[in-house]
């Protein structure tokens, strides 16, 4: 089964991201939270499309399907940032980081700040 994120539409990112924001859901609350969202059937589609692709599955409950992601979380959040990385960064985490910084070091606080460099420093300590 293929799980890397590159192979999904932009509505099936929509739905996984739905998925893993409430942590299980069915279609009906994944078909309630899309914006601009298509009809129910195609939503059902949809979910039937992710599950193909290895990215959720489903149990059954009440009579109805709930689907819930495959993966952890984090390890999707890794899976897509690697893949944001090597494409649209050069496969430069320095350069990842100088961009979330200049989005968002303004809306940082100083104790963010300082965790931020607690992790440089615990990762700088543990290549050693």
């Amino acid at each position: 089964m293929n799980r890397s994120l590159p192979d999904l539409a932009r509505r099936e990112r929509q739905i996984l991201e739905i998925i893993y924001s409430l942590g299980k859901a069915t279609a009906a609350e994944v078909h309630e939270r899309l914006e601009d969202s298509p009809s129910y059937s195609t939503v059902r589609k949809m979910l039937s499309i992710l599950e193909t692709k290895g990215h959720i599955k489903h149990i059954e409950q009440d009579r109805r399907y709930v689907y819930l992601p495959i993966q952890p979380k984090s390890k999707a959040q890794t899976s897509a940032l690697r893949q944001l990385m090597k494409s649209l960064f050069e496969d430069s985490a320095e350069s990842v980081v100088s961009t979330l910084m200049s989005i968002s070091a303004a809306e940082m606080s100083d104790d963010d700040l300082k965790r931020l460099s607690e992790i440089i420093e615990r990762h700088r300590k543990e290549r050693r």
